[in-house]
């Protein structure tokens, strides 16, 4: 199996039981392949890499989809990456978003995407305008987070491109996240879990999808509780 998992509220989060139980589990069984999926740029997953506690995924997908990294070479997966490069507009994203009230651009390494912090003055309608008319897609995320990112890239079609290159089936994939940018991963029809304390709005848009389960339980309980729902999972516990 493949588990692609988001990071913060997900994989790093839940019980000391459980984070040890699922990261000896990647750690010790090797038909489990990890890919992280996350919001963090390279540089930040990078960094919590140097803790030997945490398991080293074969693939790391960054800013929310906008670049993937194979991290034994640290070389980027081609030919995703360069088809992501192409569609982003560069600097004048940044620039024409100076006049939207309201926005705190992220001071973090960013590529291929802008992030900025949002509040409820922020205009979000001048800045889906502009974001649009860029070519571009906005996401909003834990109720303070807009990313600016490529149309079409999103954490699910680049894991499904990911997964292109490498031929392996969606059916052998499990994801799991807590927030709205999580939510392409589910939508494009993935098996996953949305973990105990998610982000309302991610438990709201999917309720009834067959293919996700709302776990009970945080982060990685929530994952554990997902490999045991899903027959197909069940037998790598």
């Amino acid at each position: 199996m493949l588990l692609a998992t988001d990071l913060d509220g997900t994989f790093l989060a839940g019980s000391a039981a459980d984070k040890e139980q699922l990261y000896e589990l990647v750690r010790i069984r090797e038909d489990i392949q990890l890919v992280f999926v996350t919001g963090r740029g390279i540089r930040s997953v990078l960094a919590l890499l140097e803790d030997p506690y945490l398991p080293r995924p074969e693939y790391i997908i960054c800013d929310v989809g906008a670049t993937v990294t194979h991290l034994a070479s640290l070389i980027s997966v081609e030919p995703v990456q360069s088809d992501i490069a192409r569609l982003w507009p560069g600097d004048h994203v940044r620039e024409q978003l100076k006049a939207v009230k309201g926005l705190l651009h992220q001071d973090a390494h960013q590529q291929y995407r802008c992030s900025y912090y949002y509040d409820d003055a922020t205009d979000i309608d001048t800045a889906r305008e502009i974001a649009e008319s860029l070519h571009c897609d906005l996401v909003l995320s834990a109720g303070k987070y807009l990313d600016i990112l490529p149309r079409g890239v999103n954490k699910g079609n680049t894991l499904q491109q990911l997964l292109g290159v490498l031929s392996l089936p969606h059916h052998e994939v499990l994801v799991a996240g807590d927030t709205m940018n999580d939510y392409t991963m589910y939508e494009i029809g993935f098996k996953g879990v949305v973990v105990g304390g998610a982000e309302p709005e991610l438990l709201a848009r999917t309720v009834g999808m067959r293919n996700v389960l709302q776990a009970g339980r945080i982060g990685t309980g929530g994952i554990l509780e997902a490999m045991a729902w899903f027959p197909e999972f069940g037998r790598y516990l």
